[in-house]
């Protein structure tokens, strides 16, 4: 519905490209939408918003799915639905299944979503996880809207952290040659449990003389220990990807070399103190190559991104830790510096998590080795639980994950709240001796679930344009809590247009379920 009426305004004011919202008043008096179009235009037209709002209203109040149309504050319009508008809607959802839902904003276009990335230097902690659901419910969700998408994660395996790993890994096989106290350990270096599984392996495999080896030696070693073992953990999770890409591939090929000397060349890289500064617009300027003649991070990132423009992609997605908000002007000012568009970019942060244990903050720290992992998580909540609730909140706030919430079997657990209206209504339908038949409706329930059942259509269209996946799961949670309120209120069995409702509604949960990776159980 709030398409249809955009639709019309647009019609109206013979002009599809002005940005105007449609939304649901939250106080009824309101009627049933309320759009901001009159103020929109204000500076385009050059008159008074209420002006041009009773000129829009003149112009559509015939329109038969109006029963009434009003002007409220400085030029909102506000939109007040027929019955027959509702109940035409409710046979068109019914008929048309999840097709009712399809959208093609994407046109076939190619987008590269970047993420999870996280360093091969030890198992996924649960801050991992929460950028994963994003990354992957975000690739679903554009996929859904008729997007070409393309999941990949880029491994860290070049640059001092893969040497720490290597290091940590040779001392400790050191220590475990020489009978040494494992407690002791320098700081600096990585010290899970992990690591010392990693040495003993490698000594049973190679010998004692192992400690012979090089640095990098244990460290390709740990790397391809480490990183199947993350990709399994993901998968267990439901996260998959199209592609991973070396960050050493970048070094071994050249082509870091290569964009470093065309930066130079072109001026964008200078020198000072002795290092190569990158001239990065709005901010400071940042070191590129160090006064010893090392790379920093930033050396191989631009390469990357070079890579990953020259792929031929129309968009591309990072997701990044919120640590990282400050290396954003850095690669875009990279990136138009190699000739271009940073605004094909898209930078979504992701805020840590707080872990709570019994009420207490768990630590995460993967060089302390004190850390919860992300399968120790999966394994103890399930995969549902932790994917939806990593969703409850934007990813750019805090996020408070209560392992013995996630863990309920009651409705202060979002998760089973949204599929225990599903299972719900499954059941209501197995036990039902009546079909489900598109009828006459009566009561403000039954048009308030319509309306919430159609508005998944327009959630899915914000959360692509948006990069917004975190809409999808406040809205099950919305749905869901109208459901169950609904059905303690009316009789659905017996009542085969009530049926009906409770399908669509089964069918709207189903399908938001499915684009956030988690069952929608028959059973519960």
């Amino acid at each position: 519905m709030r398409q249809k009426i955009r639709e019309i305004i647009a019609k109206t004011i013979n002009d599809d490209s002005i940005n105007f919202s449609v939304e649901i008043p939250k106080d009824e008096k309101f009627g049933d939408y309320s759009t901001n179009v009159a103020m929109i235009l204000t500076k385009k037209l050059k008159k008074n918003p209420r002006d041009i709002a009773n000129d829009i209203i003149e112009k559509i109040k015939d329109n038969e799915i109006f029963d009434k149309i009003d002007v409220a504050g400085p030029g909102f319009i506000n939109f007040f639905i027929r019955k027959e508008a509702w109940i035409n809607l409710f046979d068109e959802i019914y008929r048309k299944g999840e097709d009712f839902y399809k959208l093609n904003i994407g046109n076939g276009k190619k987008v590269l979503i970047e993420f999870v990335s996280a360093n091969p230097t030890g198992p996924l902690h649960i801050g991992h996880g929460r950028g994963a659901v994003v990354g992957d419910v975000l690739a679903k969700i554009l996929s859904y809207a008729g997007f070409k998408v393309l999941k990949e994660y880029y491994i860290n395996d070049a640059g001092n952290q893969m040497k720490i790993l290597g290091e940590s890994i040779k001392l400790r096989a050191k220590q475990i040659i020489n009978n040494d106290e494992l407690e002791n350990f320098p700081d600096g270096y990585y010290k899970g449990e992990y690591i010392i599984s990693i040495a003993k392996e490698m000594i049973k495999k190679f010998g004692k003389d192992v400690v012979n080896e090089s640095t990098e030696f244990f460290t390709k070693y740990g790397i391809n220990k480490i990183m199947p073992e993350i990709i399994d953990d993901l998968k267990n999770f439901g996260v998959e990807f199209d592609n991973f890409f070396s960050e050493k591939s970048l070094f071994d090929n050249g082509e870091v070399n290569k964009v470093i000397n065309f930066l130079k060349e072109k001026g964008y890289l200078y020198e000072k103190d002795g290092a190569w500064w990158l001239k990065v617009e709005g901010d400071d300027d940042r070191v590129v190559i160090k006064s010893d003649g090392s790379y920093t991070y930033l050396a191989s990132d631009i390469a990357y991104h070079k890579n990953k423009y020259e792929r031929g992609f129309d968009e591309f997605v990072n997701i990044w830790g919120a640590d990282h908000h400050g290396y954003i002007p850095r690669i875009k000012s990279a990136i138009k510096h190699l000739g271009f568009n940073p605004e094909k970019l898209k930078i979504i942060l992701v805020q840590m998590v707080n872990l709570l244990r019994g009420g207490e903050k768990v630590v995460l720290s993967t060089r302390a080795g004190n850390f919860v992992t992300l399968k120790e998580v999966v394994d103890e909540v399930g995969k549902d639980a932790a994917r939806f609730i990593f969703m409850t909140r934007k990813s750019d706030a805090h996020l408070d994950f209560d392992l013995e919430v996630a863990k309920l079997q009651t409705n202060e657990n979002p998760v089973y709240y949204v599929q225990y209206a599903h299972a719900r209504i499954c059941s209501i339908l197995r036990n039902s001796k009546e079909a489900p038949k598109i009828g006459e409706l009566f009561e403000k329930e039954e048009f308030e679930l319509i309306k919430k059942v159609d508005d998944l259509k327009e959630i899915i269209l914000i959360s692509a344009r948006n990069y917004e996946p975190h809409l999808i799961t406040y809205y099950l949670i919305e749905l869901a809590g109208i459901f169950h309120s609904f059905y303690n209120k009316h009789k659905v069995l017996g009542n085969p247009v009530r049926l009906a409702l409770i399908l669509i509604v089964k069918n709207a949960i189903k399908l938001g379920l499915d684009l956030l990776g988690i069952e929608a159980p028959e059973r519960m």
